[in-house]
């Protein structure tokens, strides 16, 4: 059966990675980690074997002449974008909101407007981006992608005890306080900006985050078998047998496999989960092999494990 491939929740492949997930395309398949166990499996990324890559990106400008690759491949795909426009305290190494909201456009015109997740996400309420912040920032970006995309997927943040460290840190050095406002405002937040959505015909749709659906606000399916029927089989009544599996509680993700690992992205963002140090993620990227089959490991490794696969 073709797989769903995500590319990738753990890490930002687009924007840092993309010479290793074109060779990796080229060579036919890639190597990934349970981040749990730390299993090793290996998946074929061969046209025949990919029912549709799934990526995730704060930023797609260094990715556009893989998409033109992918493209003359006959691969599918779809882009779940995130731009939530704060401060450079809590985003330290992205691009600027405006040339980011330009490539959004350019992949809108380029593919389509059903192609494109607009992540604004994750929601910070803090003394620096109070509740009349997001209500103003969100606007502003909506206004400005509103034929660009239909859906605006949402969360608020979670406070893991890695996230909870870099807003320590926050606190002692800068004096920024990030604050939980209770669910009954965080409902009130989300439907006010879903009713600013509307305005700009986008829907809002809640990730892992069940609380918040109601009249205005459905529950997100990041990787979504339904979209993918949609986009790439004209709703012809093709049945795909992929089921719902989710990778939290609250998630409403179709199954996939994720080629990413933990603690290789270098975007610096206060409040990800994804790095329990920031500055092992550096030293990651820097050193990483772009001819290696597992990401963020040494060629010699993975060509070590993929044998040891294949003896068993």
């Amino acid at each position: 059966m073709k797989k769903i491939i995500s590319v990738s929740r753990r890490t930002d492949i687009p924007t840092f990675y993309g010479d290793w997930f074109l060779k990796r395309v080229q060579e036919g398949f890639a190597g990934y980690l349970n981040p749990f166990s730390k299993e090793k499996y290996r998946v074929s990324l061969k046209k025949d074997d990919v029912e549709c890559f799934v990526f995730w990106s704060k930023n797609f400008i260094p990715f556009l002449s893989k998409l033109n690759i992918l493209d003359n491949l006959g691969y599918k795909f779809y882009f779940n974008y995130t731009i939530n426009g704060y401060p450079e305290i809590f985003e330290r190494n992205t691009e600027k909101k405006d040339k980011i909201i330009d490539n959004l456009k350019l992949l809108s015109d380029k593919y389509s407007d059903n192609h494109i997740n607009w992540r604004y996400d994750p929601i910070i309420i803090s003394n620096i981006t109070d509740y009349n912040f997001h209500l103003k920032n969100f606007e502003k970006i909506a206004k400005k992608i509103k034929n660009s995309t239909k859906r605006c997927i949402t969360s608020f943040i979670d406070l893991y005890e890695k996230v909870k460290r870099n807003i320590q840190i926050l606190k002692n050095e800068y004096n920024i306080t990030i604050q939980d406002p209770g669910i009954n405002l965080k409902i009130k937040l989300a439907n006010d900006i879903a009713d600013i959505a509307s305005i700009y015909g986008i829907k809002v749709y809640s990730c892992c985050e069940d609380y918040l659906i109601g009249s205005k606000i459905n529950k997100a399916h990041c990787i979504d078998r339904e979209l993918i029927k949609q986009l790439f089989y004209n709703n012809t009544g093709t049945e795909l047998p992929y089921r719902i599996k989710p990778t939290r509680k609250g998630c409403g993700c179709t199954e996939s496999i994720d080629i990413g690992i933990y603690n290789t992205c270098v975007h610096g963002c206060i409040y990800c989960y994804a790095n329990i140090d920031k500055q092992i993620a550096k030293v990651k990227y820097r050193e990483h092999d772009v001819k290696s089959i597992f990401l963020g490991y040494s060629k010699k490794d993975s060509e070590k494990w993929i044998k040891e696969m294949i003896e068993r």
